[in-house]
């Protein structure tokens, strides 16, 4: 499945696969040499040997207490602030003090479920969050470098909104907005808004992700044609459509402000935006996907695609399926490059052993073995920056690691992982660029409206 959907939910409410099912890869392919997309290397990070090697680059997504579902019992965490805007804006800092490129922030439609496709009444589990998009907004000012990336329902929420809401936050931040687009995979969610209905997964369905994405595949296209929309939208002022010269009355070149007279299957915008035209142009867009149609989904729409592999053969595997879906959808990665991160939860500690004991007392906790769509990481510093070079070398251009509890894993990564990888040279020792286009090697676009020369 996708991050324009999530896949199968695991029992946080977070996108996973359903316990015992398999990967969306098929039979292991063979390690490519390069990033199979055909993106372009990004610029080598500071503090590189050499200059030479391409950075390898890292995100976190948050969600909650974490990405176990009984993370918010664990010792040190903090169940009780889980909608304070000041305990998140506690962990973006300590993001961005360990130098990740971005931070992903889960956001529904609806109230978490253990279940994929149905809500539940469970009490046990932590329930009710805050809009990823306003929360994005307000952790702006406080923070200088770091990517900021809400995800946000295309489904049930109007293309304009949404569109003119990402173009703010890039405002707000100086550049460092990124969206995480995401269809309404459970009909219950339609029930909010009383306009439309969409397919009812099934228990059948669930069991796969590709199964999952099938009934889903007209949503996903209505999806992808969000996305455009609000990406032309975001042109539809030129740069230097605002003047405001007082002296002379003339506040914008009206010829610079473009409608854009959008047509899709079931919407369609006039435009022009009310917002003018952001410090990154075109923020980030971000998916993460697990099956064939999330990766044309992001072949198509997508800036930077999340995948998830259980191992390095699966990676290779993934990457090729990603290259094939952009080779179907005719994408140019040489005008517009596709990022590819993995997706793993990670659970670390520096002792040896102690991150799998901590893990199997949550299990305990939980009432059962905890099972995802990401492969599930548990160990030290040093063995997950094993792992991540390994994958790495299928020509994977970074990995969004899911921290099992926070803020322990969190932290575990910023002060842990990140020193390890720097000591391998591999990991920025600061930051080279202020907005998020840079930290990954994309250049800013120019607007699709601007009359050349």
């Amino acid at each position: 499945m996708t991050g324009m959907t999530g896949a199968p939910n695991d029992a946080s409410g977070a996108p996973s696969a359903p316990p015992g099912a398999t990967g969306p890869t098929g039979t292991p392919g063979t390690p490519a040499a390069t990033d199979p997309t055909g993106a372009p290397d990004a610029p080598a990070a500071s503090g590189t040997p050499g200059g030479a090697a391409a950075p390898l680059h890292l995100a976190v997504a948050l969600d909650g207490a974490g990405w176990h579902p009984a993370a918010w019992r664990e010792e040190g965490a903090r169940p009780g602030e889980l909608l304070d805007a000041a305990y998140w804006a506690d962990l973006v800092a300590e993001a961005e003090r360990g130098l990740l490129d971005f931070v992903t922030i889960e956001d529904a439609l609806g109230l978490q479920s253990a279940a994929f496709h149905l809500p539940d009444d469970r009490t046990d589990q932590v329930r009710g969050s805050i809009d990823a998009v306003l929360l994005a907004a307000h952790l702006a000012p406080l923070t200088t470098h770091i990517g900021l990336v809400p995800t946000t329902n295309v489904t049930h929420t109007e293309p304009f909104h949404l569109a003119i809401g990402i173009a703010t936050l890039d405002h707000a931040s100086k550049g460092r907005a990124g969206w995480r687009p995401q269809i309404s995979s459970r009909a219950s969610d339609a029930a909010h808004f009383g306009r439309r209905t969409t397919p009812q997964l099934t228990e059948d369905d669930v069991t796969d992700s590709e199964l999952i994405s099938q009934p889903l595949r007209a949503l996903f296209a209505e999806g992808a044609e969000v996305v455009e929309a609000a990406r032309q939208l975001w042109d539809s002022w030129e740069d230097d459509a605002e003047i405001r010269d007082a002296a002379t009355g003339r506040f914008i070149d009206r010829d610079k402000v473009h409608p854009i007279d959008f047509h899709g299957s079931t919407f369609s915008v006039k435009g022009p935006s009310i917002t003018p035209r952001t410090p990154q142009g075109q923020p980030l867009v971000v998916s993460l996907a697990h099956a064939t149609t999330p990766y044309e989904f992001a072949a198509l729409s997508s800036d930077v695609v999340a995948i998830t592999p259980h191992d390095r053969a699966g990676t290779a595997a993934i990457l090729t399926q990603v290259a094939e879906a952009v080779e179907r959808t005719g994408r140019d990665v040489g005008d517009r490059p596709l990022r590819t991160f993995a997706d793993l939860i990670v659970f670390l500690d520096d002792e040896p052993g102690a991150a799998a004991r901590r893990r199997a007392r949550l299990d305990e906790v939980a009432g059962s073995e905890l099972a995802s769509d990401a492969e599930i990481f548990t160990g030290t510093p040093a063995e997950l920056a094993d792992l991540l070079l390994d994958w790495r070398s299928t020509g994977l251009d970074g990995f969004r690691l899911r921290p099992g509890t926070l803020p322990h894993d969190l932290t575990a990564i910023t002060r842990g992982l990140v020193p390890e990888l720097q000591r391998r040279g591999v990991f920025r020792t600061e930051y080279a660029s202020s907005t998020l286009r840079g930290h990954l090697g994309l250049a800013r676009p120019t607007s699709r409206y601007a009359k050349a020369g």
